[in-house]
């Protein structure tokens, strides 16, 4: 997530006046202080870099290995804007690009934006002159758009891949209108993850209860390490931590309830997740609103915090850019809280690709992603990805490291999965104001500011929620 611009939500409509930095000032007058899975943020980026445009075809576009793709012919063109500006993921796009232009003949040339900026300009880049195909997100974010005919229906290109995929991947593939409009191409989960040495060295176990975690906390606090590495400066990264915590506590169906404000923010229950947190917070890194999730990645790597709870996307792909020792990062599920729901869900984003309304060269784009949907496809991308997994069926991925073959069945043993708050729920409410109020309450957990929030919080949703 980055920090919006004064008049602009982070999906680029009209957010009124006020920024996210905005709302937090006002909330601080509340208060003192090998198979594929079967579904599904996050951002995945510190707060914007200026931003770098680059087009270059996929022949030539850097993929690993230097040999460009030779293509078939009578392909014809068509343009990808992608928001997969890091080092790590812009070399696996580079090589999906290649391998669809093998496949297809289709000659693509890349429009890399900064990730955030990409999404901060979303709605204006698709009202605009946008690219053919994009990159997007699974879920309502992904149907809001739909809903406002941004983008092209490609229910063509289903009935050519919907057979490679489960019906989890296809109901997030499609719009209200039950139309298809993404073609999902990866997911990851967010776990905690810790180094293993750290764990061997010090006689750690895993915890599989709130209870269990506690004691571990205070036991790494002895041994004088920091129990939970944390970052919220980005605006998103906290967001998981309530959304993992209510599906513990309340469940995964409160919880949809919630992102869609069919729930009162003032209800019983996101009183018990704001108490449950606050156990924890004595246990987190301090000075979370100022940091960057790269920087809280890099505590975890120094061994300097014992655990991070984030996502695979994110941590793993931090390691590997840091040339960090990846045998060493393991994870565990989040502990059990609530006995009715056990471990049952989780937050695991969904990632993929769609076709602009305004898109100039539609069947060229068509070909492109009716390879995309299939197995071949996320072969060739994670190939240069240790931390992502495939989404379509039959993929076989010999390079699945052990964080990736761990992150298959974790997402597999799960009854239902979340696609993270500012998906499941209006993007410009989680980035604006949910993170607004959680940064206030990092720094006071106290029952009065949790009251205030959770008014706030209502009183805003109504607002957002009306329309």
């Amino acid at each position: 997530m980055a920090e919006q611009d004064a008049a602009t939500r982070r999906d680029g409509s009209p957010f009124g006046s006020m920024g996210r930095r905005t709302v937090l000032k006002g909330l601080g007058a509340l208060g003192a202080g090998a198979v594929a899975a079967p579904l599904l943020a996050a951002c995945g980026s510190s707060k914007p870099k200026s931003t770098s445009n680059s087009s270059a075809p996929a022949g030539t576009s850097g993929a690993p290995g230097g040999a460009a793709s030779t293509p078939a012919a009578g392909g014809g063109s068509a343009t990808f804007g992608s928001n997969y500006s890091d080092p790590a993921p812009k070399q696996a796009f580079a090589a999906l690009t290649d391998a669809a232009t093998a496949a297809t003949g289709v000659n693509i040339s890349i429009n890399t934006v900064d990730h955030n900026t990409f999404q901060n300009n979303i709605n204006s880049y698709l009202q605009g002159t946008p690219n053919d195909m994009f990159t997007w997100f699974a879920g309502y974010r992904l149907q809001t758009f739909a809903k406002t005919g941004l983008l092209r229906q490609i229910d063509d290109v289903w009935d050519s891949v919907g057979s490679n995929f489960g019906d989890a991947a296809q109901s997030l593939s499609k719009g209200q209108d039950g139309h298809y409009y993404l073609v999902p191409i990866y997911n990851y989960p967010w776990v905690i993850f810790y180094n293993k040495s750290t764990f061997d060295k010090n006689g750690y176990q895993i915890p599989t209860t709130w209870d269990d975690m506690i004691s571990l906390c205070k036991q790494m606090q002895k041994d004088g390490l920091i129990p939970f590495a944390l970052a919220q400066k980005d605006g998103w990264p906290a967001l998981g931590t309530f959304d993992i915590l209510n599906m513990r506590i309340n469940g995964y169906d409160y919880h949809m309830q919630l992102m869609q404000h069919q729930v009162p923010w003032t209800d019983a229950g996101v009183t018990a997740v704001f108490n449950q947190w606050a156990e924890l917070i004595p246990y987190c890194q301090t000075g979370a609103p100022g940091r960057i999730w790269q920087d809280a990645s890099k505590t975890l790597e120094q061994k300097k915090a014992g655990m991070l709870f984030q996502g695979t996307n994110q941590v793993a792909a931090q390691y590997v850019t840091d040339k960090a020792d990846l045998n060493d990062l393991d994870f565990f599920v989040y502990p059990e809280i609530n006995s009715a729901y056990g471990q049952d869900y989780m937050d695991a984003p969904t990632d993929g690709f769609c076709i602009a309304a305004k898109a100039k060269n539609v069947d060229p784009a068509v070909k492109v992603l009716e390879y995309i949907g299939t197995p071949a496809a996320a072969e060739a991308y994670l190939k240069y990805d240790q931390w992502d997994v495939a989404v379509a069926n039959g993929a076989n991925i010999p390079t699945y490291n052990a964080v990736q073959t761990k992150s298959v069945q974790v997402i597999q043993a799960c009854k239902a999965v979340a696609q993270f708050m500012d998906r499941d729920s209006d993007g410009a409410f989680a980035d604006n104001i949910v993170s607004a109020a959680i940064d206030s309450f990092l720094t006071n957990t106290s029952a009065s500011n949790i009251k205030s929030i959770q008014s706030s919080l209502e009183a805003q949703a109504k607002s957002v929620f009306s329309g």
